[in-house]
């Protein structure tokens, strides 16, 4: 990796990291937050899933800004909305009667700023570098900022909350003008790229992209609803983790430790098949068919074994975890690498949508699952990791004419 660059990506890293705490910081906090608002298990699941619904909407629309105009030029005014939505969202928890309508609306802004975020992050490291070693490397570092968010913010979310709860609000601007000021400053413009470049209009940019769908939508649409589902798993189990330890008793600290253990897994594993997979797709299909397969067998043990001792729920869905860690810089991969740089930024936006439809659907259908059962509810996620591995094996086809 070129040695003058990893200032840009440790700064570019900073992105994914800072979107995943402004999420994920809040999961240890919604039994709390229940309580306070008075609020069901369903309504409190609808914060996490108002930050990535609206952002479903909005991520196309910021990929094809960013390659239109500049990756920067949506970034950072992103980054200073997900701040300003913050201080709304925790201001709104101090109004009296109507502070969950006030939290959902400002969550929406923020999901709005997230947009602009994560998504473009993707497509920056692939005009960063023009090795695609050092492309998969790099998306490796960023997937494993991603999962360190996950690990570190239960735990982080639960010590802040101590205070009161909603003290997370007011953490996420902190975060969010620390990465503004890192890209502001260190992440420079992609050396490759055509200075005085005419943009495309958005009427012929849509027709190149229908046109790339129609060519390569096969594997695409295949990585598309994987990254969905994995999403949907993670925040799924941890929906359902965060509510099984409350309903226990144990106490906020250790309750965001216990949440950090399969994330850490999920962390750790990314970065290790970042770094393994170099630029071989071959690698990526099989890392990625395998961890899928590996997450699917240990939730239908969820499912089958109904046991339900905390030690034995943290070991599976770390098992679980690590083998989405595997999975997931490998679809970063080929689908960055993939497709060419005009075009890139609007594709993997398309991705990242999908991936927050999964962060968007796992609480809520959770909650309504463990209405039923824990055995329901890892039974579906069971089977959708099964099927995502399936799609892995059947549309993702390196050599077959899809590069």
């Amino acid at each position: 990796m070129e040695a003058r660059k990893k200032w840009d990506l440790l700064s570019i890293a900073s992105i994914p990291l800072t979107m995943t705490l402004a999420n994920s910081m809040l999961i240890p906090v919604l039994p709390a937050m229940q309580k306070a608002l008075r609020i069901s298990a369903l309504q409190a699941s609808l914060i996490i899933t108002a930050y990535a619904a609206v952002a479903i909407l909005f991520i196309p629309i910021a990929g094809y800004l960013s390659d239109r105009y500049s990756r920067k030029a949506v970034i950072l005014p992103s980054l200073l909305l997900v701040s300003i939505a913050g201080v709304g969202a925790g201001l709104a928890a101090l109004w009296p009667d109507n502070a969950y309508r006030y939290i959902l609306i400002a969550r929406l802004v923020q999901g709005l700023g997230s947009s602009g975020c994560f998504p473009v992050v993707l497509p920056l490291v692939g005009d960063l570098f023009k090795n695609d070693e050092d492309v998969s490397s790099g998306l490796g570092l960023v997937e494993t900022a991603n999962t360190f968010g996950k690990v570190i913010s239960p735990i982080i979310g639960a010590a802040l909350a101590i205070w009161t709860w909603y003290i997370p609000f007011f953490a996420i601007p902190i975060f969010s003008m620390l990465s503004f000021f890192l890209v502001l400053f260190l992440v420079k413009p992609a050396a490759n790229k055509k200075k005085q470049q005419k943009p495309i209009s958005p009427a012929k940019f849509l027709k190149a992209i229908l046109a790339l769908l129609r060519m390569k939508g096969k594997w695409l649409y295949g990585i598309f609803a994987i990254g969905g589902i994995c999403m949907f798993i993670i925040f799924g189990s941890l929906f359902f983790l965060s509510e099984t330890l409350e309903s226990r008793g144990i106490k906020p600290i250790i309750k965001g430790l216990i949440l950090a253990v399969p994330l850490a897994c999920l962390c750790l594993v990314s970065f290790l098949s970042g770094k393994w997979i170099g630029q071989n797709k071959q690698t990526m299909k099989w890392t990625s068919f395998i961890g899928l397969t590996l997450a699917a067998i240990v939730l239908f043990l969820l499912g089958i074994v109904e046991w339900d001792q905390t030690w034995w729920v943290v070991l599976m869905l770390a098992f679980a975890s690590a083998g989405i860690g595997a999975a997931l810089p490998s679809l970063d991969a080929l689908i960055t690498e993939g497709i060419d740089q005009k075009q890139r930024g609007t594709v993997t936006s398309l991705y990242s949508s999908m991936r927050f439809i999964g962060v968007a659907a796992g609480p809520p259908v959770s909650a309504l699952l463990l209405r039923g059962s824990m055995s329901a509810l890892f039974y579906v996620i069971a089977i959708a990791a099964l099927l995502a591995a399936l799609i892995n094996a059947i549309f993702i086809r390196p050599g077959h004419r899809l590069y």
